[in-house]
């Protein structure tokens, strides 16, 4: 078991997130530190790091973004020969039993559901211990099919990386999320990638905290100058999927929603016009499946 924190120059959040993995009641064999190129002294004292978790940090030369912090930690950890790889970003405060209770909410799920249940991922709570609005998974439409066989595990869809046991088959089969991504919608074409054969489970008892700004979920009415630059990945990513996974009509309807919700949120026609053209970018992006090179 390997827990993958990816972080980029937020130092005192990692050092909680740190803190939190070390004190789990159900220890990580290793604990993996994708720095992203950092310029606030994550690497100094990563550099210093003194963890009684056997640790492994690395050094990346320039920000890959969150998707490829992610790819490369989950690659790691792969190499490193762990079964399980329990992914997080560096403003994920695990609760000490978070660990232990998704372990056994995945063992249970596989018990009942079979071998292919892909990933298990926590309940995020925001720091005022309400739900985290940006990392509701998606359920499936018998979500409860688990809870009334006594388990407190519900089926999912599609999840955020906040927070992930991902087993050492998954990679091995669907490869890694697209480091091409960079950010935003990574851990959802990744996750939905996983369940097209068998949903994963959230785990309702395995809690983190995520220590983000406001609590608010993120639609297209809330671009403004200072978010863009993150919307323009998100739309130039879904449009990809929508078009390249899905088909021509799917990616369509995603443009029209996109308008729509610009229009409702009356976001200025000059930033409109540069998230259509990260719609039409979708069309000749479509980034290829990573395998690891060994198994």
């Amino acid at each position: 078991m390997a827990a993958v924190v990816v972080t980029f120059n937020r130092l005192e959040k990692l050092k909680t997130v740190i803190a939190s993995i070390e004190a789990q009641t159900h220890a990580v064999e290793k604990l993996i530190i994708v720095d992203n190129a950092s310029t606030d002294g994550t690497g100094a004292y990563l550099a210093s790091l003194d963890s009684p978790l056997s640790t492994e940090v690395v050094a990346m030369q320039v920000n890959s973004g969150g998707a490829g912090g992610f790819a490369e930690g989950m690659l790691q950890g792969y190499a490193a020969g762990v079964d399980h790889v329990w992914i997080m970003d560096d403003d994920c405060y695990p609760q000490p039993d978070a660990l232990k209770n998704l372990v056994r909410g995945f063992g249970e799920a596989v018990a009942e559901l079979g071998g292919d249940v892909p990933f298990a991922c926590s309940v995020v709570k925001y720091t005022d211990g309400s739900i985290c609005e940006m990392n509701n998974p998606v359920p499936t439409w018998d979500w409860a099919r688990l809870l009334i066989k006594g388990q407190n595990n519900v089926m999912v869809t599609a999840c955020s990386f906040v927070s992930v046991l991902v087993p050492r088959w998954v990679i091995a089969e669907y490869g890694l999320p697209y480091r091409d991504y960079f950010i935003w919608f990574d851990d959802r074409e990744y996750t939905l990638r996983l369940t097209r054969r068998c949903p994963g489970v959230q785990v309702m008892d395995s809690v983190v905290v995520h220590d983000m700004g406001d609590n608010r979920g993120v639609n297209f009415a809330m671009v403004d100058k200072k978010s863009l630059w993150k919307f323009e990945y998100g739309v130039r990513n879904e449009a990809s999927y929508q078009l390249h996974h899905r088909g021509l009509l799917y990616f369509l309807e995603f443009g029209a929603r996109l308008m729509v919700s610009l229009h409702r949120g009356r976001v200025p026609m000059s930033l409109r016009a540069r998230l259509l053209t990260k719609w039409l970018a979708g069309i000749g992006f479509n980034p290829k499946i990573e395998h690891p090179t060994y198994r």
